[in-house]
């Protein structure tokens, strides 16, 4: 748990007074209901260990994503693998992009990494582009954390320059990691998985916690055909990291395509709708291709939200970025009305 430490992330309703929660960008649905039930089918097993190898989860995987067995391994979430990563590779220079998520540079900070900034701007959207080649050749760190689609930008990659920058990490001998877990909410957003067994530099980082609202029990898992840094990641964390819990809601939710679906269509109409009400307030919106929404407005916006018990995300903690700019989940209609009903009302009252 956290202690003595500001929470950097969005999503912490407990402290009281929040009602509505648009800071964190997990699925407006919910958890699906064949998901619950394979967690209450699994508590009379609570007594015994969790699988520590996860096989059945392991082979829902590999099923589910077309990858061969050997390229998984799972985690207690996401953050855990990213802290594991880190551990076992232990670069001594890293370039991420600006802003993006956190937890990259907090890892890479524990094994005495040095983090460069690649900063994205406004003025193309915070996509990026071709001159990030032009910086890789210039700089040629140890390793690269990409995040596609972006967080907090909702910016995905074009793969065609993905692939770029994946040859020159794999020729320049620097390693590549890609987090692809906002990537079955996109629009359409293309995985690298394909190129995992001839570019053993690649890592990819997967999680049921958006995709299938199970932010709650703590499910990640990998995708790298180098052996032996998934072992070296193995090590850095304890055999049973997995809850049985974790494992059988996630075998449950590899089975939710139609959930899946419904959830990108949702996000189809509601993302645009909540863009141009947010426009329409005057506010910069970033173009997103996710389940969420970069805007820059009032600076005082969250702290006045707050006190109508709706939680955005604030991001002024987020390199390359300042105070007025904020990041919410698009839900569903009736509380996205309620978010800009809120706005409207204090952009009118100020």
């Amino acid at each position: 748990m956290l202690y003595g430490i500001t929470n950097p992330h969005g999503g912490d309703i407990y402290g009281g007074g929040v009602t509505l929660d648009f800071s964190a960008n997990t699925n407006p649905f919910g958890t699906p209901e064949g998901v619950i039930q394979a967690v209450q089918e699994a508590l009379p097993e609570m007594y015994r260990y969790p699988d520590p190898y996860c096989r059945s989860l392991v082979d829902a995987i590999a099923d589910f994503e077309g990858v061969d067995k050997k390229f998984i391994l799972c985690g207690s979430g996401a953050a855990e693998l990213i802290y594991a990563y880190c551990a076992a590779a232990r670069p001594k220079t890293a370039l991420e992009l600006a802003p993006t998520f956190s937890e990259y540079a907090l890892g890479l900070a524990r094994v005495g990494c040095t983090v460069k900034h690649y900063y994205l701007t406004p003025d193309n959207g915070f996509r990026l582009d071709e001159h990030f080649l032009y910086h890789l050749e210039d700089t040629t760190p140890e390793a690269v954390f990409l995040c596609n689609p972006n967080n907090p930008t909702g910016a995905l990659i074009e793969p065609q320059l993905l692939k770029k920058i994946l040859d020159f990490c794999k020729e320049s001998h620097i390693k590549l990691f890609i987090d692809e877990c906002f990537l079955d909410l996109s629009d359409n957003g293309q995985s690298m998985k394909q190129y995992l067994r001839n570019y053993p530099n690649l890592f990819l980082l997967k999680a049921f916690t958006k995709s299938y609202g199970m932010a709650g029990i703590r499910l990640g898992y990998c995708l790298c055909s180098d052996g032996e840094l998934l072992k070296a990641m193995a090590r850095e964390v304890q055999p049973w990291n997995v809850s049985s819990l974790a494992q059988a809601a996630g075998i449950a939710a590899l089975k939710e395509t139609a959930f899946l679906q419904k959830t990108k269509d949702l996000i189809g109409v509601e993302r645009p709708w909540l863009k141009g009400q947010l426009e329409a307030f005057g506010f910069y919106v970033c173009p997103s291709s996710v389940n969420y929404l970069l805007f820059q407005g009032p600076t005082d916006l969250y702290t006045k939200l707050k006190e109508k018990g709706i939680a955005i995300r604030n991001c002024d903690n987020y390199p390359g970025l300042t105070h007025g700019w904020y990041r919410i989940a698009v839900r569903r209609h009736e509380e996205n009305e309620i978010l800009m009903t809120a706005i409207e009302t204090i952009v009118k009252g100020a």
